[in-house]
């Protein structure tokens, strides 16, 4: 009986850390893609221009990416850790003859360098926008811009909140600016 209070005591503290900390290459939400309208305005609230660097954290099948490309013509970059998922969505890109403008880093979505991007958008979990927070104040640039669908980023403030229904389903589009305050943390 001891000994398996000790093991159950043992996995809700192994289940606990892992939510805290996930062990380094693992997935900080399930692959659930962004209905297409959905993306859509994502990319629209981020109000972007000539010149500017998205970022698709956990880009799955690469959808913002070929929105941003096609629709917008700026550069995207999809960060995704599923080998399977980045491989795929890096053909597609081919095949579309999006590669000049598109391209899909395989790994870890903490280990990529975000200093180049000027909006990020995420359909992560709240827990994993509260992991990713830090990184994001660290490394982007004021006037930078987050998009999350339907996650908040907990401690921010966002700019617009936008609810919308597609697929029978309400989503919810959350903006931020990153302020001067974040710069050089």
């Amino acid at each position: 009986m001891l000994l398996r209070s000790l093991i159950s005591g043992l996995a809700l503290t192994a289940s606990l850390l892992a939510q805290i900390a996930p062990v380094k290459g693992q997935s900080l939400a399930p692959y659930v893609g962004s209905p297409v309208p959905v993306v859509e305005r994502m990319l629209e609230l981020a109000k972007l221009r000539a010149g500017e660097t998205v970022y698709d954290l956990g880009c799955g099948d690469g959808r913002i990416l070929i929105v941003a490309a096609q629709k917008h013509r700026v550069k995207a970059v999809g960060v995704e850790l599923s080998e399977r998922l980045a491989k795929s969505t890096t053909e597609s890109l081919k095949k579309l003859g999006l590669s000049d403008l598109a391209s899909v880093i395989h790994g870890d979505l903490m280990d990529v360098n975000l200093s180049g991007a000027d909006v990020v958008t995420l359909y992560l979990l709240r827990d994993s926008n509260d992991l990713l927070r830090p990184k994001l104040e660290k490394s982007l640039h004021p006037g930078a811009r987050i998009i999350s669908h339907d996650y908040e980023i907990r401690g921010w403030r966002p700019t617009a909140v936008e609810h919308m229904e597609t697929s029978k389903r309400d989503h919810k589009i959350y903006v931020y600016t990153v302020p001067e305050s974040f710069a050089k943390k």
